[in-house]
């Protein structure tokens, strides 16, 4: 208890001088700084919240305690009801700031980069792709995202060989990150005359989105192109060279971007997509140097791993990661996803609990 309140007070400190810094003149007239402090001084609301409400408690517990040592026997009987009541609400109280105080994840409050390609299976593969994309979609709607489509490839028989997608809002890549991975659908699918059921895979690759100050891309390093997008769009796209190809070439990392209504705008999605593919890889490159895993969290985030199966003549779901299995397969494809995600972050923060 002594190190959380030790560590509860040096937060309520750095709050204060935050607090003081936002006064001052230099600092509303920085922007950035502002917006910088702001962000740090909201991440800090809830603990020392709950760090004042403590140390009320801890002051009444003592008070209580030394009441209860005297000779007052009304007193006494007082002082002992009083503890039977306070003593649950403190241990209630810590329990809560154990979660509060589990390191984040800075990257929790990133915009996030969604990716989904048709894999195994096909026609049928891109076809559950377009049908991921669609409960994503869903999802979104439900839960106050907002999306914009960066790069797509259609598949002639439905669906998406490719589709990436940015997405705004609260806290985008901590609800989105353990959607990376390989996707399996179980299913008759259209084309099958005997009413066969088969197996297909979609994977998903979820990024946060890199801000400038996470990486510094050499513009000599870029390889920019335009030129006519093709596909769906509207003549006025076809007409003018608005797509925009950038490759980094220390990588090989190349983005395409076609979707926007303007050059302009496809150059700026086409950079958002570089520098969180770049920094990905370079941080990949990193820990595999280390020996060290790809990523500490519930599994690897590669896209070769199984992580969930969607099952349709059963109408079930399971994620293979944390043992999960719900029979809601139709709500889940209507963007009801929010059980199955909950119990992957409430994973997330037993291992860190649990100090895995």
């Amino acid at each position: 208890m002594d190190a959380m309140v030790e560590r509860l007070a040096k937060m309520q400190e750095r709050y204060n001088e935050i607090s003081k810094e936002l006064l001052e003149p230099e600092v509303l007239a920085d922007p950035k700084r502002l917006a910088a402090l702001s962000k740090e001084q909201a991440g800090l609301n809830q603990p020392v919240e709950a760090y004042q409400l403590l140390v009320k408690y801890l002051d009444q517990i003592s008070q209580a305690q030394e009441l209860a040592q005297g000779n007052d026997s009304e007193l006494k009987e007082l002082a002992q009801l009083e503890l039977a009541e306070l003593e649950p609400k403190l241990q209630e109280l810590r329990e809560h700031l154990e979660i509060l105080l589990i390191p984040k994840d800075p990257n929790d409050d990133h915009n996030a980069l969604v990716e989904i390609r048709g894999a195994a299976g096909g026609d049928e593969g891109n076809i559950f792709a377009g049908d991921l994309f669609r409960m994503y979609v869903k999802y979104f709607e439900n839960n106050g995202f907002k999306y914009e489509i960066m790069e797509s490839s259609e598949s002639a028989a439905g669906g998406y060989t490719l589709i990436s997608f940015y997405v705004k809002g609260p806290s985008p890549y901590g609800h989105l990150k353990f959607e990376s991975g390989a996707h399996r659908v179980q299913r008759v699918p259209k084309t099958e005359a005997q009413g066969r059921i088969h197996t297909s895979t979609a994977t998903v690759l979820v990024l946060p989105e890199a801000e400038e100050a996470d990486i510094d891309i050499d513009e000599a390093d870029l390889e920019i192109e335009t030129h006519r997008s093709s596909g769906a769009g509207g003549q006025h796209i076809n007409k003018t060279d608005s797509a925009v190809r950038i490759t980094h070439k220390p990588t090989g990392i190349s983005v395409n971007c076609q979707d926007g209504r303007s050059q302009h705008d496809n150059r700026a999605t086409a950079m958002r997509l570089i520098r969180a593919r770049v920094l990905e890889e370079l941080n990949r490159q990193q820990e595999e140097k280390q020996g060290a895993e790809r990523r500490a969290k519930i599994g690897t985030g590669d896209r070769a791993e199984k992580i969930r199966t969607y099952n349709y003549p059963q109408n079930r779901v399971t994620d293979h990661r944390i043992g999960l299995t719900l029979n809601q397969l139709d709500r889940i494809m209507e963007g009801r996803l929010d059980e199955v995600i909950d119990a992957l972050l409430a994973e997330e923060q037993r291992r860190k609990l649990a100090g895995e």
